[in-house]
């Protein structure tokens, strides 16, 4: 594989490709392989399994309508703390129209989504912007690396973007799901809309029925136990957008 148009001295991105269409499994490992990243194309969540251990993969882009284990179901698993994984950046690539596995994709904690047929460029364009915040935000947070920023009891570690909880135990999230977080967080106690939350988040443009947002803030609230209909620390903001409504400390 080329990888010669990867960061020097840095290795490039490993992408896992799951779909069991052979045509788009091929026609995307040669595209992505001809942009400095590696590749790894496997035709259904059963490969996928098996190639999980060995390949250190950052980011997985996964079809939904697969024959077998349905890429939903996989989502579902590779999010679970059981899997061991759940913090690989995920793309899902849904059927044109077909909302309904877009909005269950978000919930199960998908970074980002693409109907087919897709343009391949936009997706190189999405896979990058979930990469970049696997890989910079931390360094951007990290003036200090053992900053801290603690709030309602919970405790962020930007330099190792984890969140631990009030018991001191770290509670998995999603890459998505910490950048959302941390953007709440440093913006303690000013509303947010959900506009200015995608442009904080670098995320897609939001069509007049995207539910990316409010999908991502319904997910947050279940990690921080703040119980949507009486949120404490994540309050929504009639006609306007999100606010976390907490005193911060930087430690």
């Amino acid at each position: 594989m080329d990888t010669s148009q990867s960061l020097p001295n840095a290795p490039a991105p490993h992408i896992l490709v799951v779909d069991d269409d052979r045509d788009i499994r091929d026609l995307l490992a040669k595209f992505l392989e001809r942009h400095g990243l590696r590749v790894t194309a496997v035709r259904d969540s059963r490969e996928a399994r098996r190639a999980l251990p060995h390949g250190h993969f950052q980011l997985i882009v996964l079809d939904v309508m697969m024959p077998g284990e349905s890429g939903l179901d996989f989502a579902r698993w590779l999010r679970s703390a059981a899997s061991g994984y759940a913090q690989i950046g995920l793309i899902m690539l849904t059927a044109m129209g077909e909302e309904t596995d877009r909005i269950i994709g978000l919930e199960l904690g998908a970074d980002d989504y693409l109907p087919k047929p897709f343009n391949p460029r936009e997706l190189l364009a999405r896979m990058r912007a979930v990469l970049r915040r696997a890989v910079e935000l931390p360094k951007q947070a990290g003036e200090s690396p053992l900053r801290q920023l603690r709030f309602g009891g919970w405790t962020l570690e930007p330099s190792r973007r984890r969140l631990i909880s009030p018991d001191n135990v770290e509670v998995p999230v999603t890459g998505g799901e910490y950048d959302l977080l941390i953007a709440l967080v440093e913006r303690a106690n000013k509303v947010l809309t959900r506009d200015m939350l995608l442009d904080l988040l670098r995320g897609r443009q939001a069509g007049p029925f995207d539910r990316a947002i409010d999908v991502a803030i319904s997910r947050l609230r279940r990690k921080l136990e703040d119980n949507g209909r009486h949120a404490q620390l994540i309050k929504t903001v009639r006609g306007g957008g999100y606010v976390l409504a907490a005193e911060v400390e930087k430690l």
